[in-house]
């Protein structure tokens, strides 16, 4: 019995979780919606065990290209389509999208080769911006990638304002009953795994067991 809970506890695994959408004023006429991704593992891979970052779609477009330039041999997920009439107030868009990037993640992180790109640690556990992230990945800060990740949520590095890949504008218009959030200025929120009352859960948990394999 020993022996079954001693390999238990020593099984790899890595737990990824997309949710709690929230809407960013830009100005006057232009809003995004970024969102919460929870990282939880004990995989020798990453540095920290638990995180918490906010990402916003245009985002995760760059990392798919990020990812797509280093793994030509692999046929990489696709991630939800852009939609021009995104919008919070349909429950059916942020559902399908939040779903969509998760599985995305899940599939990536199924994929020994994509998880030696530092580039992908620095997007799920640091709070980098996408230009920084391109530059310290290749030595061009002063600070390492373990650096930013062990030191970017204590604010010792900086976080400057994120620069998208395209315009992802979204509806100015917030959504009722899903437990979205308006122009939140808070980025380091506990880590939830449900979002309780919602329609349906935002998160559902892959978890990927030692040896990973693609899929």
């Amino acid at each position: 019995m020993d022996t079954i809970l001693d390999n238990l506890s020593n099984t790899e695994f890595i737990r990824v979780c997309v949710r709690d959408p929230r809407l960013h004023k830009d100005d006057r006429w232009h809003t995004h919606v970024d969102y919460e991704i929870c990282l939880h593992t004990n995989s020798l891979c990453f540095r920290k065990k638990t995180s918490s970052v906010r990402r916003r779609y245009s985002e995760f477009v760059w990392l798919r290209h990020c990812l797509e330039q280093n793994a030509f041999i692999i046929d990489l997920p696709k991630l939800p389509p852009w939609n021009p009439f995104f919008s919070l107030k349909n429950t059916e868009q942020v559902i399908q999208r939040i779903k969509g990037l998760q599985k995305f993640l899940e599939i990536v992180l199924h994929t020994p080769l994509l998880l030696s790109d530092s580039r992908l640690h620095l997007f799920l556990q640091s709070d980098l911006s996408i230009t920084k992230i391109a530059r310290c990945a290749v030595g061009k800060t002063r600070y390492t990638v373990a650096e930013a990740i062990q030191r970017s949520r204590t604010g010792c590095i900086t976080s400057e304002e994120k620069v998208s890949c395209d315009s992802d504008c979204e509806s100015t218009s917030s959504s009722s009953g899903l437990g979205l959030s308006v122009d939140t200025s808070g980025r380091g929120s506990p880590i939830f795994f449900q979002s309780d009352g919602d329609p349906e859960p935002f998160c559902s948990f892959s978890e990927t067991t030692s040896p990973l394999t693609e899929y």
